[in-house]
């Protein structure tokens, strides 16, 4: 579904990433280590289109990055659920409204059925928080409130930055079930990191690939996590 191939990426006259291969493929499941700055965001990023590579080539759903329009683009990221670090919300909406927001942007506020709504808050956890406003929740519940967002579209993939860098360890083990019950239902996931202990809680239910990003190339990590 994504493929990076050969791909570089400069930034600030230097080279971030070189040389990078990876394939989503559909049911897979990838970690993404390596340390602070190392290109993690960045590769995320190539991998929804939100960045052109310097060199090689990155194709979504068997579309190559270059040769597509702003529109195809934005179509194509439509099947790309992102949970980004910040978890950014628009405070004066509540809870409900901000996870319901990808459907009102992409024209698509016609399939924001209460019901289904009400049903994925209740899958995260959040369905006494419907009304709530954003600065209200707590840091675990903004991160699930952003993996609601994220799959509100029915994506074939999710690419989750960090998405347990701000919360408890119980926390960290009910975000990484959702992530995995996705993955069961056949999404392609792959996960920013640095928390090995959460890797190795994965590796116990579903076969993830882990991926380390050393001297600006992506390889296989060692066993022992």
């Amino acid at each position: 579904m994504i493929e990076l191939e050969n791909v570089a990426h400069s930034y600030g006259g230097g080279d971030l990433l070189t040389e990078v291969g990876l394939t989503l493929a559909p049911g897979s499941f990838h970690f993404l280590t390596g340390p602070s700055g190392a290109g993690k965001t960045t590769l995320l990023r190539l991998c929804y289109g939100e960045l052109i590579p310097s060199a090689g080539n990155v194709r979504l759903f068997g579309q190559d990055v270059r040769q597509m329009s702003r529109d195809d683009l934005a179509r194509t990221r439509q099947r790309i659920g992102v949970v980004h670090q910040d978890c950014q919300f628009l405070n004066h909406l509540p809870l409900s409204e901000n996870v319901a927001l990808p459907l009102i942007v992409s024209g698509r506020e016609a399939e924001a059925d209460p019901a289904n709504l009400r049903e994925l808050l209740h899958w995260v956890g959040l369905s006494r928080q419907a009304d709530a406003l954003p600065p209200e929740l707590s840091g675990g519940e903004r991160q699930r409130a952003a993996l609601a967002r994220a799959v509100i579209m029915s994506p074939d993939v999710i690419l989750a930055d960090e998405p347990t860098g701000n919360v408890d360890w119980e926390m960290s083990l009910r975000l990484l079930q959702l992530l995995v019950e996705l993955n069961k239902m056949g999404k392609a996931i792959l996960i920013a990191t640095h928390d090995l202990n959460l890797i190795r809680a994965a590796k116990a239910q579903v076969a993830a690939r882990v991926l380390r990003i050393k001297d600006r190339r992506l390889l296989q990590a060692g066993a022992n996590l």
